[in-house]
């Protein structure tokens, strides 16, 4: 089944594709697909407040767009220790309505690891969202599609990966060594575990809707 993917990041599309090598699907990406419709890619406001939210508006609004199977994710960062309001959530780079640059979010985050004893617990939730139609939409949220658990700490490693800052400060909790030491390593943990649930995820929306569980339905009523 071929599959458009709401995406114009090249590396998240080429990822996708890898987690999804054996499956009986084919991606496309935004730009790809666009193209070939002949048509215009909308401005996509991403104002909800958790990843599924944002995952829906995105693959609603590309679906629209191109009349074609969309599928759209999402992340966000949630730390122990924080209410639900002082939660970085989809809004991770954003701070008092500002966009950090990597060094200012090495910053900010470091600072508030010092404000809890030089450590904090943290953990990305990821969400997806599958526009087939109209009538079915399909998504989740679930434990299976999140990271495991590290540490961001207050001492940021000197080495920095363009982009994603918070590798500089993010701490393996069983080794203590730092992501920026193990990145290959830590990628490859990452997409291993979350690469499981997202061809789990697949394999039951596409097989019927009869066989999707209950708690993959919800966007669909």
């Amino acid at each position: 089944m071929k599959l458009i993917y709401g995406t114009g990041n090249p590396a998240k599309l080429k990822t996708m594709k890898e987690m999804l090598r054996d499956m009986p699907v084919e991606l496309a990406g935004l730009r790809e697909a666009a193209a070939a419709a002949g048509a215009v890619l909308p401005e996509v406001d991403e104002s909800g407040k958790e990843p599924l939210e944002n995952a829906r508006i995105k693959a609603l609004a590309y679906y629209h767009a191109l009349g074609q199977p969309v599928f759209s994710c999402d992340s966000g960062l949630y730390i122990d220790g924080l209410t639900k309001e002082e939660q970085p959530g989809v809004h991770v780079r954003r701070v008092n309505g500002r966009v950090l640059t990597d060094e200012e979010m090495i910053r900010h985050y470091t600072e508030l690891a010092k404000a809890h004893g030089g450590a904090v617990k943290a953990r990305y939730r990821n969400a997806i969202c599958l526009v087939l139609d109209e009538g079915h939409v399909v998504e989740y949220d679930g434990d299976e599609l999140a990271g495991s658990a590290f540490l961001l700490v207050d001492t940021p490693h000197p080495a920095r990966d363009e982009g994603f800052p918070l590798d500089s400060i993010s701490v393996e909790i069983a080794s203590g060594n730092y992501y920026m030491d193990m990145q290959d390593e830590h990628n490859s943990v990452f997409e291993e575990e979350i690469s499981a649930a997202f061809r789990q995820f697949f394999a039951n929306s596409l097989s019927g809707l009869q066989n999707i569980p209950r708690k993959l339905e919800q966007a669909g009523k």
